[in-house]
């Protein structure tokens, strides 16, 4: 009989990079995270020894938590946020099976330094059109859902990073940038290691729209209107990030899910009088 409180390592990953996604714990021991020190999508390290200390952080939300194989620690984390009146459940198979599924991991040394209050902190431009919201999307969808983003003057970005120990992306001469032709949101999926075909679907359109070579590929021409849309109707850059999420969600959507699909209007018959 299926668990109840198991979710199998496909059904999470049609999740994972949703804005519904649930949160993933890891409560690895170090010893195995050390042997393999990749995580899970937008997934955050806990000590299942400290699990009745944690557990609030986590009221009101839907977790799967995961250990090596699936057994003793994560169930037993699981039950305990479960006593807490929390959503949660154990990865079937644990690490393992999804490393085994070749499901996507990012690798963890690529991840800053959190603050005290286990955030990423990053900084670039003010005025974000396409990069800079490319970018802070696939951080809040894979990397760290809880990631800082300030926004300032671009003279200003090199010392805001220093004074505030946050990290600089989309500026020259920094290593979260351009390189060649590619945009930063390639050089963030390949330093993470979240190639995808719907990531790589995804930067070819971020890259076409951002670097004006519209004929890369057909969508880039009304992704660039949209995005530009969106910087013409927010003052403040943290509400457009806030809308822009929508448009990278949706196109990620389509680049997963419904690249096959075609509408048409009107259909057959449609000219005849009924």
């Amino acid at each position: 009989m299926p668990s109840t409180t198991a979710i199998t390592v496909s059904q999470l990953s049609r999740l994972v990079g949703l804005p519904g996604a649930p949160a993933i714990v890891d409560v690895r021991v170090d010893e195995d995270f050390d042997a393999d020190p990749r995580l899970l999508p937008a997934s955050g390290r806990r000590d299942f020894r400290t699990v009745s200390t944690w557990a609030p952080d986590f009221t009101g939300k839907s977790v799967v938590v995961v250990c090596q194989k699936g057994r003793k620690l994560s169930q037993g984390v699981t039950a305990w946020l479960r006593h807490e009146g929390i959503a949660a459940e154990t990865l079937e198979g644990g690490f393992e099976a999804w490393r085994d599924a070749k499901a996507l991991l990012v690798h963890s040394g690529k991840i800053p330094s959190r603050d005290e209050k286990g955030r990423t902190i990053w900084v670039t431009r003010t005025r974000p059109k396409i990069d800079r919201i490319a970018c802070p999307w696939l951080i809040r969808r894979f990397v760290d859902p809880h990631a800082v983003f300030l926004f300032v003057d671009a003279a200003e970005v090199p010392d805001v990073a220093d004074r505030f120990q946050a990290v600089p992306f989309d500026i020259d001469n920094v290593f979260w940038s351009h390189r060649g032709e590619r945009c930063t949101f390639d050089t963030m999926i390949e330093a993470f290691g979240l190639e995808s075909d719907a990531l790589d679907r995804l930067a070819l359109i971020v890259r076409a729209a951002d670097t004006a070579r519209l004929d890369l590929v057909p969508q880039a021409a009304g992704f660039l209107a949209a995005s530009l849309g969106l910087s013409r109707m927010f003052r403040n850059d943290l509400e457009q990030l806030e809308a822009g999420m929508l448009l990278y969600d949706a196109f990620f959507r389509w680049c997963r899910d419904a690249t096959e699909e075609t509408h048409n209007w009107p259909g057959a018959g449609a000219d005849k009088p009924s």
